[in-house]
């Protein structure tokens, strides 16, 4: 049997809302939830707390009769037509309101999301549902208009001291030295929280933390410099697609810590440093903006074929 309380992320997994890390305007329109609540779409990125949250409002606030279902695991039409509808049309033994916690609905086929919105309006009486989601725009329209969507959105000051916290509840050591490593860590797999738990776990040795930070991250950041110092535009631009999944496609951090790496770097005086710093972001600078409208374009292409589809 597995012990979970070995396991940070499980050991530490909010089972009360004032526990859970979210934005002040999202914790107050959950705060409204009493013993009804609206079909819920929560969309953010994987570790943010989506499916915590599902779990917190059916087990802590309206302690109800609920039922689970990964979409990654059981994405088709049938799953819809029997685990859900059997669930769904009927009325619970207290009478409350049942819900169904659609874990990764956008795992969902076209063709099952369709049959959700059906039976979302068919068995409203009885059932509401809570989908959680890492990308929005593979939501059908019809299914987002049925929900109150939340974003999810943590706040970095609070992870650090989440992360702080756990270190000193598990009596960990930090060396003056790795208190700057500490932070970085944080901010680069923010606001993946669940990953920076395990990663932090994995960096304890012997109740002293040893975060080492000669990972894939700096050798990624080390391509980067060495095509920047030396105006290789086009095969920088090929390396960060290339390498995309090293950063899950998130240009924004990338650059801040690419601006952490190049101040690390053994330079003969501040002038020659700044000078460095200005010319070769204006390059950096060009191709990461140049990815991220590519990026972007291709999410509203994406999000009109589906409003298109599904009309």
């Amino acid at each position: 049997m597995i012990d979970f309380d070995k396991i940070w992320c499980e050991k530490y997994r909010p089972t009360k809302l004032d526990d859970l890390i979210l934005d002040d305007k999202s914790l107050n329109v959950v705060k409204q939830f009493k013993d009804e609540i609206p079909n819920l779409l929560f969309v953010g990125s994987p570790g943010t707390g989506k499916t915590t949250l599902a779990r917190i409002i059916v087990n802590d606030i309206l302690k109800c009769n609920y039922l689970y279902i990964n979409a990654s695991d059981e994405s088709g039409i049938d799953t819809i037509r029997h685990n859900i509808t059997n669930f769904a049309q009927t009325k619970s033994f207290d009478g409350g309101i049942k819900v169904v916690i659609l874990d990764e609905a956008d795992g969902l086929t076209g063709q099952a999301q369709g049959a959700l919105r059906n039976t979302m309006e068919t068995f409203a009486k009885y059932c509401r549902f809570i989908l959680t989601a890492n990308y929005k725009h593979k939501i059908i329209p019809a299914l987002q208009s049925r929900c109150q969507f939340l974003d999810f959105k943590p706040v970095i000051n609070q992870a650090v001291k989440r992360c702080y916290n756990i270190l000193q509840h598990e009596k960990v050591n930090i060396d003056d030295d790795q208190k700057k490593k500490f932070v970085q860590l944080i901010k680069r797999y923010f606001p993946d929280l669940r990953k920076t738990i395990n990663e932090l776990q994995k960096s304890v040795i012997d109740s002293i933390l040893c975060i080492d930070s000669s990972g894939s991250d700096s050798e990624l950041l080390s391509g980067c410099f060495e095509k920047v110092i030396n105006k290789k535009s086009l095969e920088l631009r090929r390396y960060l697609i290339e390498n995309e999944d090293r950063f899950q496609g998130d240009y924004d951090t990338l650059l801040a810590n690419f601006l952490d790496y190049l101040y690390e770097q053994k330079l003969d005086d501040l002038k020659e440093k700044q000078c460095f710093l200005q010319e070769k972001l204006d390059v950096l600078g060009v191709w990461l903006g140049f990815l991220k409208e590519k990026q972007d374009a291709l999410k509203e292409e994406l999000d009109f074929l589906k409003e298109k589809r599904f009309s």
